[in-house]
């Protein structure tokens, strides 16, 4: 049976690790990511190198595109050069990306003219699903294109769930950055709050994980802060990001969101402070800083 003939732009932390276990489970890949080193590995598994969207799009019956920010995906989906000057009808959009509502509805309809369905498909899960094939996929779009490329999103994720129509997905991994945020912080909180207050934190991360406290971010995340490393996992100018779409979200909705608005505050000081490109759980840094104390990393 001849597979899909699948399209993949940006191969990022987790567009590649993503991209790598569909060519693994045998589907020919053609790829382009702006900085074209990051193809090398890909080429080198067999998949095609594509000079622009376009050209991944022509080649394609399902395209993915994984890029950082709104304005990048409206680049590469409705720029020059962008997916839509390379559409034919029938193929579908998959866009992975974590943006607004608003710009995936916008992009939904223009597409929809051209006879191509899209799907806005953020994921959840971290490197580690992205790499181990476990993923948590949110859903916005039309039912019968996610049934087209359903075989495809059950490579990549353990759990697909269709949220609604255009849009929906994106609003659903807003409300995951939410819950997301908040665990972060709150982490970030009780590490240093049981440091000062002369309890050892690991021994406190053990007894409440295994309580009402247990979250993913508990059982994932301490051990990376106590051995120092605050390296990417999630970058947090990303969940910056995400956070301030949250509030651009919620200003348009008139949605009330206060424990939101203060974790915006707290990751755009992360970035601020010239730390973004560390892990989500660097907002500790932050706590650090208020508090005036380092956690211990000394074993």
């Amino acid at each position: 049976m001849t597979k899909m003939r699948i399209g993949y732009i940006g191969l990022g932390t987790m567009g590649g690790a993503m991209a790598e276990n569909l060519i693994k489970a045998g589907y020919p890949l053609t790829v382009f990511n702006r900085t074209v080193s990051k193809t090398e590995k890909f080429i080198a598994m067999g998949a095609r190198l594509a000079e622009d969207p376009a050209e991944v799009a022509r080649r394609s019956e399902v395209v993915f595109v994984n890029v950082s920010d709104t304005p990048d995906v409206l680049e590469v989906v409705l720029g020059k050069n962008g997916i839509i000057d390379g559409t034919h009808p029938g193929m579908v959009v998959v866009d992975h990306s974590t943006i607004s509502a608003a710009a995936t509805r916008q992009m939904y309809e223009a597409l929809k003219e051209r006879g191509v369905d899209s799907l806005d498909a953020p994921v959840s899960g971290g490197d580690i699903g992205a790499m181990n094939g476990t993923l948590s996929i949110m859903v916005g779009g039309d039912a019968s294109a996610l049934e087209k490329v359903m075989p495809l999103l059950q490579v990549v994720g353990k759990t697909v769930t269709h949220i609604g129509g255009p849009g929906a997905g994106q609003v659903a991994k807003a409300a995951n950055q939410i819950m997301v945020a908040a665990q972060m912080v709150a982490e970030a909180e009780l590490l240093i709050f049981a440091q000062k207050a002369g309890a050892d934190p690991q021994k406190v991360i053990e007894a409440i994980r295994g309580g009402a406290a247990q979250c993913w971010t508990l059982d994932n995340k301490p051990q990376r802060l106590f051995a120092g490393n605050r390296t990417p996992g999630f970058k947090a100018r990303l969940q910056a990001k995400d956070l301030n779409i949250v509030m651009e979200t919620a200003r348009e909705y008139l949605a009330i969101m206060p424990g939101a608005a203060l974790h915006a505050q707290l990751f755009n000081a992360v970035v601020a402070a010239g730390s973004g490109d560390l892990d989500n759980s660097a907002v500790i840094e932050v706590i650090e800083a208020l508090n005036n104390a380092e956690l211990d990393t000394s074993g």
